[in-house]
């Protein structure tokens, strides 16, 4: 009997569910839509689209500008891609399992690449609001990870060389840098960011480092991209606010919708 309780098994009941709902037999591609991202994707063609909260272990999420659907769009090659707006973070309280549940459901609905997506704090004085960001690498500072027990995997190269050449093809302005994950959902106190950028980030925000610790354990190639929304504390004028996050969001969606057309289309 399967342990309903184990999360890749609710992983696998929520893949089944995630395919019937939107009527295709596997996936090739997942995409995760983090905070300002939802306006760059909103003129994606799509053919269908399911509730994350009507599916097993998902629920609504509680952050604004997080719609909480997954869409079907296509790839240029005509592959089954999902389309997450929303996301579930540490500091819901809810555990990690919760967090890269998203992750885990595409693995087993057959997806072998993933895009995540984020809107972050810039520590690089030369990384501006606006600024999307390719990741090339990450410093997991949540104190938590979502693997358990002797689960040993190499993350030499979290995020594929591959899919960054691809994104440079698309846009060969792209800056490269190193995101931090902090737990939120306080931001970083200017200290914090001080410290991230000593141990070498150049970014920094409170997503995306640990889905991508459970998606390179499933085999899943990963791209990152970060979207700079503010100046990090001690870098900024002003307070630190999720409506500028929201804000730089709008102000980037026609960059950021060429910029996920021009992934998809040659994928």
């Amino acid at each position: 009997m399967s342990d309903a309780t184990d999360p890749y098994v609710l992983a696998q009941a929520a893949a089944e569910a995630l395919l019937a709902a939107l009527g295709v037999t596997r996936l090739t591609t997942a995409i995760v839509l983090g905070s300002g991202w939802a306006g760059g994707a909103a003129d994606l063609p799509f053919e269908a689209e399911a509730q994350l909260a009507d599916l097993p272990g998902f629920s609504k999420p509680v952050v604004a500008g997080h719609g909480g659907s997954v869409r079907l769009v296509r790839t240029g090659s005509g592959e089954a891609a999902a389309l997450f707006n929303g996301r579930t973070h540490l500091y819901e309280g809810r555990g990690v399992a919760p967090v890269v549940h998203g992750v885990r459901t595409s693995a087993a609905a057959g997806a072998r690449r993933l895009i995540l997506t984020n809107g972050c704090g810039s520590v690089n004085p030369a990384l501006v609001p606006g600024q999307p960001v390719l990741l090339r690498d990450h410093l997991n500072l949540t104190g938590a990870t979502p693997l358990v027990g002797p689960r040993f995997i190499d993350m030499t190269t979290p995020y594929a060389q591959s899919l960054r050449d691809l994104a440079h093809r698309v846009d060969g302005t792209l800056p490269e840098g190193v995101y931090a994950q902090f737990h939120g959902p306080a931001y970083e106190t200017s200290a914090e960011v001080r410290m991230a950028g000593i141990l070498g980030a150049d970014l920094v925000g409170m997503s995306t480092g640990l889905e991508c610790i459970a998606a390179r354990e499933l085999g899943m190639d990963v791209l990152g991209i970060s979207l700079v929304t503010n100046l990090a504390a001690g870098l900024a004028p002003n307070p630190l606010s999720h409506a500028e996050v929201m804000q730089a969001g709008n102000e980037a969606i026609p960059r950021l919708g060429s910029l996920l057309r021009g992934l998809l289309d040659r994928l």
